[in-house]
């Protein structure tokens, strides 16, 4: 079984390696054992073990999970050239990484929380001898999708990578606003799962304006409630949202 080393041991290592741990041998390198072994707990499966500190990383295909602001530091901690480094780090360049840490090859990826349930929509870019493997190893932690350039991957970031805090507000709210009309919480609760569920296969395949005039009837109760989103500028907040995260990205 192929080995796919992480390097950082944070929440977005741990998503993908849970997609990742029944098709790959899982190696996690960190600054603190305790934690790397508080991983290996959450994750369910015995992994290999490692400090940073002199690590060699010569011919190994690495996942690098660090924060962008740690890039230098670890890059005097680690020796050796890996073979291939998937960078999950917001606004982090590709020569930033190859500067850094002199891998062969470099490719950033941004996958999201979904990761952990094989349901991740991960955005690819970097270089082009990789795509194959990469999507088709964060292809078994979900879709993914190659961009062609790293202005595209930053924009990307705002929506698939930060996107399920996004939809996490939309539905604690939509939820919060059914209770306040009296609907008990555990059935608004068990309702938005159930709407969030057949809309996430329903969008698959129909435009969400098609979605949306299919179950807007002219006077009805949808129309009254989507009129009150557009009087929120809801709309508005999205693009917003996107915009701000996409310059966040640029300037990490």
């Amino acid at each position: 079984m192929k080995t796919i080393t992480f390097i950082g041991n944070g929440n977005m290592a741990l998503s993908i390696a849970k997609g990742l741990k029944n098709s790959y041998k899982i190696e996690v390198v960190g600054r603190n054992l305790e934690k790397i072994n508080g991983f290996e707990d959450s994750l369910g499966v015995t992994i290999d073990k490692a400090l940073m500190e002199n690590y060699d990383m010569t011919d190994k295909t690495v996942i690098l999970c660090v924060k962008p602001a740690n890039v230098e530091e670890i890059s005097t901690k680690m020796t050796g050239k890996a073979k291939v480094i998937y960078s999950v780090l917001a606004g982090t360049t590709v020569q930033k990484l190859k500067d850094n840490l002199q891998p062969e090859a470099v490719v950033r990826a941004m996958p999201n929380l979904a990761a952990s349930v094989n349901k991740s929509m991960t955005t690819l870019t970097g270089d082009i001898a990789y795509q194959a493997q990469a999507q088709e190893l964060l292809g078994t932690i979900g879709s993914t999708r190659w961009l062609s350039s790293e202005k595209e991957i930053d924009i990307a970031t705002g929506l698939a990578g930060s996107g399920p805090a996004y939809l996490a507000l939309i539905a604690e709210a939509l939820t919060d606003g059914a209770v306040k009309q009296g609907l008990k919480r555990e059935d608004s609760m068990a309702i938005m799962r159930g709407l969030f569920d057949g809309f996430g296969e329903l969008i698959q395949d129909v435009h969400p304006a098609l979605l949306k005039d299919a179950v807007m009837s002219p006077g009805g109760t949808t129309a009254a409630g989507y009129g009150a989103l557009e009087d929120g500028n809801v709309r508005s907040s999205c693009i917003d949202a996107i915009a701000k995260a996409y310059k966040k990205a640029t300037e990490l």
